[in-house]
């Protein structure tokens, strides 16, 4: 909050004084005049400065809202309880119990190639699965979080779809890579040290 209020407050701070103050002032001269600020800047820094960035010192662009508010409107009367979803574990506690196994269970299939070479087709397509499933995961909240059902049902409801035919394709095209050819793990290492 400060970073955005200093460039205002300095402007003011900067300013010449107002005329009741200058009335008192037994000061005249050219230093009174000009602002605080060029007099402390050198001359070669005054003139290197464009006029729009002193105006414009930190913000220059305007305040756009992807999603406006909606109209505030109560359903129902003041009185109505907020309708709770009923508690099922698939969406609470087992959902995130499995993404910390896969987040966790990345971590030791990821170095284990690389510290003891490719040790066989299994641990690569374990790799890949746990990416993949880890990505998906990762994407879905995003979606989840940003594009809610309630507001934007078509464009959650086609990222959702996009989701999940990019999950599919990628995990056809990680197959096919993993029999047809050298594998993600021998591929990086590859990519590595050329």
């Amino acid at each position: 909050m400060a970073s955005v209020m200093r460039p205002g407050l300095l402007r003011q701070a900067c300013q010449k004084p107002a005329a009741a103050q200058r009335m008192l002032s037994t000061l005249s001269g050219s230093a009174i005049n000009r602002p605080l600020a060029q007099q402390l800047r050198p001359a070669f820094q005054r003139s290197a400065i464009p006029k729009s960035t002193r105006i414009a010192a930190f913000h220059a662009t305007q305040r756009n809202q992807i999603l406006p508010p909606l109209p505030q409107k109560i359903v129902g009367t003041t009185n109505d309880p907020v309708p709770v979803p009923d508690p099922a574990p698939a969406h609470g506690s087992y959902h995130w119990t499995f993404e910390r196994l896969v987040s966790v269970g990345l971590i030791p299939v990821t170095i284990a190639p690389f510290a003891a070479g490719s040790l066989n087709p299994l641990t690569d397509s374990i790799l890949c699965a746990l990416l993949i499933i880890h990505s998906h995961i990762g994407f879905e909240s995003c979606i989840i979080d940003y594009f809610p059902k309630k507001r934007v049902p078509l464009l959650y409801n086609a990222s959702m779809w996009a989701l999940r035919i990019g999950t599919v394709a990628l995990g056809l095209a990680l197959y096919s890579f993993e029999t047809n050819d050298v594998g993600i793990t021998e591929a990086i290492a590859r990519l590595w040290h050329a």
